[in-house]
């Protein structure tokens, strides 16, 4: 993988990360030596929670872990995403999982089906349409005639704000009655655009909290619509992907509750990448998940028996190794409490 040709596009946001001690490994019966593991990580736009989780997962390693060197990139997510991984321009990265599934069947926006592997289901995003207190706008068809940040191009957010207004039949300038002016803004420059009045909402795909948005709550007075009402539809007619989810009214300061979509995010690798790799990216996922939690509370939702629901994204048989010899174990430790 050529790091100077993708420097050129997205700059890193966390320093080499090289290490000296031993991984420990505490799922096997006897110790074996860690393979290193040396990495590229596609995260996501700063401000949101893909960033956050991938420059923390980057950090956490550095200080627990031996032989890995993890470098965390930022990128537009999902979309973008899926196709450095299947190029080999990222190693790994963070994605929707609509996305994927899309990706490995070859579906538009994607050209061709693309190599692409799970290594665990992560936690389930929230759907975001954020305006300022004070508008007008109830639901999504209220935004006819707004202009409106539909996320950074390339990104799962975009995706499923397309999908979202053409639910409700607004296309891109169709006028000043039917239809939305798009910008593709990243989280951070959505939040700033917001404020500045230059849009009248923006649309965000990320967990709970997304700092971005607190970060704009905090300053300035902020709504979210309820969206509750499209997920039977987007279900329909995109697949079995979506859910209905709470945004607790504790979420954002000042914001009151609403039901949203949620989207699950997977952790996605190239399938080519050796078995041993992606085992131990396994591993060091689920040693980290303490420490993330501390970070951030997405990472609470990181649990062997959900992480490997990935479908129709194939695990990686490296990640499905790790599943099973951690069920091995949990077997092992069950069967020893039962004796007498």
């Amino acid at each position: 993988m050529s790091r100077s040709s993708l420097s050129l596009v997205w700059p890193l946001t966390a320093a080499l990360l090289v290490l000296t001690v031993s991984t420990p490994l505490l799922t096997r019966a006897e110790p074996r030596e860690a393979p290193p593991v040396h990495l590229s990580l596609g995260t996501g736009g700063t401000g949101g929670v893909y960033h956050e989780y991938g420059a923390a997962l980057a950090r956490i390693v550095s200080s627990s872990h031996g032989d890995v060197r993890i470098t965390a990139l930022t990128t537009a997510a999902s979309v973008e995403n899926n196709r450095l991984v299947a190029e080999g321009s990222l190693d790994a990265a963070f994605t929707l999982a609509d996305v994927s599934a899309l990706a490995v069947a070859g579906d538009p926006p994607f050209d061709e089906p693309l190599p692409i592997n799970a290594i665990a289901r992560l936690y389930d995003n929230h759907t975001h349409v954020v305006v300022r207190a004070d508008s007008p706008y109830r639901s999504l068809s209220d935004l006819a005639g707004s202009t409106v940040s539909v996320g950074a191009k390339g990104s799962g957010t975009e995706m499923m704000a397309e999908r979202l207004l053409d639910l409700v039949g607004l296309e891109e300038d169709g006028g000043p009655d039917a239809g939305v002016h798009r910008l593709r803004l990243s989280i951070g420059g959505s939040a700033s655009a917001l404020e500045r009045g230059a849009i009248d909402a923006f649309f965000w795909s990320g967990g709970l909290p997304t700092q971005a948005v607190a970060d704009l709550a905090e300053r300035f007075p902020i709504r979210l619509l309820d969206l509750s009402e499209h997920v039977n539809a987007l279900s329909e007619e995109h697949g079995a992907y979506f859910s209905e989810l709470p945004v607790p009214a504790s979420t954002y300061p000042g914001v009151p509750a609403v039901r949203t979509i949620g989207v699950p995010s997977l952790l996605v690798v190239g399938a080519g990448m050796p078995r041993p790799t992606a085992e131990e990216l396994t591993r060091l996922l689920f040693d980290s998940r303490a420490e993330l939690a501390e970070i951030h509370p997405v990472a609470l939702q990181l649990h062997p028996r959900s992480a490997i629901a990935t479908l129709p994204v194939p695990l990686h048989p490296g990640a499905a190794g790790y599943y099973q010899e951690v069920k091995y174990a949990h077997d092992r430790v069950a069967e020893s409490a039962a004796v007498p």
